[in-house]
């Protein structure tokens, strides 16, 4: 008996080169579904970057910035179809959930600590925020099988970094969603670094997308740079999970340009240049330069899109700023459908109730 073989993943689906020029087949979406992607990933590299300042003032919590990795988010929420597939975020994907119709102002709630900031509105099929690594895996493979179940016909894509394949969370959930043919689309970003730790160090495989064979699902790799390629990718993922074919894993190779959150210094452990190197193949930059050159975007047009990517903003954060507190009351009846008697304690500790 021969030794084991690695199995191998075709190579990573592109369509941009980093410097904004069409390789190979003609895009997958139209120049107006290009340059609305290209106004949400500006503005939630706008909000990122707003609310590094907005924290280092005091006035938001530690957050996870997502600066250089718009694309992966994005690309994947515009191959989704808003009514029936859900997207289930771990901490980067902002730029992604405001195109799935989260409310930016609930995305600053969010960073304030605000009690509201993880109550999605009725309507946009998305789970809260999620800070612990791969712990969402799980929840988002759950959900796909019991859309399954219900014959909904919808299908869900999670998030997680590279990181979080070193952890079980994402292992057992593979294998569920193996076993149960779940129409799940588990993207993975891998953005080269776990906070320090960098991805040669977190596996020996040559490619995160190939630990797909193992659970028996899809595996494909995409440039996570590049949004044409996130889009195609995970919309022919979504269509194999719509066919009953079960689940998919994709790599998509990004790069984290900034910090892995508020808390992080990366210049104590990234090699001097790199992130240099990778500023060239800035995904915005990149979508910009292809739409420029085929005249479907100006100048003009891209200053009136940061102008209202700027008003858009200071409202949201204005309304985020005068948000009521909720009675504490709201809360008891988000667990259980039956609450149980130690909540209902609780609640009667807080003392006479709104509904009496």
């Amino acid at each position: 008996m021969g030794p084991f073989r690695l199995a191998e993943i075709p190579p990573a689906t592109r369509y941009l080169s980093p410097t904004g020029e069409l390789v190979g087949a003609e895009t997958p979406m139209s120049d107006e579904l290009a340059i609305r992607g290209l106004r949400c990933m500006l503005l939630g590299r706008r909000f990122d970057e707003r609310s590094i300042s907005l924290q280092r003032q005091g006035r938001m919590v530690t957050l996870a910035p997502g600066i250089g990795q718009e694309a992966a988010s994005v690309g994947a929420a515009m191959a989704l179809n808003q009514r029936i597939d859900w997207i289930v975020p771990q901490y980067r994907e902002i730029a992604g959930q405001l195109w799935h119709g989260l409310p930016l102002r609930v995305a600053f709630l969010w960073h304030m600590g605000h009690p509201l900031g993880f109550d999605v509105p009725q309507g946009v099929n998305m789970l809260p925020f999620q800070a612990s690594v791969a712990g969402q895996i799980p929840h988002a493979v759950g959900l796909a099988w019991g859309l399954k179940l219900l014959r909904t016909g919808g299908s869900v894509v999670t998030f997680f970094g590279d990181g979080a394949t070193s952890e079980g969370d994402f292992h057992e959930a593979a294998n569920l969603a193996g076993v149960m043919k779940a129409p799940v689309v588990m993207v993975c970003q891998n953005n080269r670094w776990a906070i320090s730790t960098p991805v040669e160090q977190q596996t020996a495989s040559p490619t995160l997308a190939q630990k797909a064979v193992a659970y028996g699902i899809h595996g494909a790799q995409c440039d996570g740079n590049d949004l044409f390629a996130v889009y195609a990718t995970v919309q022919a993922a979504v269509a194999r999970a719509r066919a009953g074919e079960g689940a998919s894993l994709i790599e998509a190779l990004t790069y984290r340009l900034g910090l892995h959150t508020t808390a992080d210094d990366p210049t104590r452990y990234v090699p001097a240049g790199e992130p240099a190197e990778w500023q060239l193949k800035d995904p915005i930059v990149r979508l910009q330069r292809y739409l420029m050159a085929k005249g479907a975007i100006t100048e003009s047009d891209l200053e009136e899109i940061e102008a209202t990517v700027k008003e858009e903003l200071a409202e949201a954060w204005k309304e985020a700023q005068h948000e009521p507190s909720p009675d504490p009351q709201h809360f008891f009846a988000r667990g259980f459908a039956e609450p149980a008697r130690r909540l209902l304690r609780q609640l009667d500790d807080l003392g006479p109730r709104a509904d009496a």
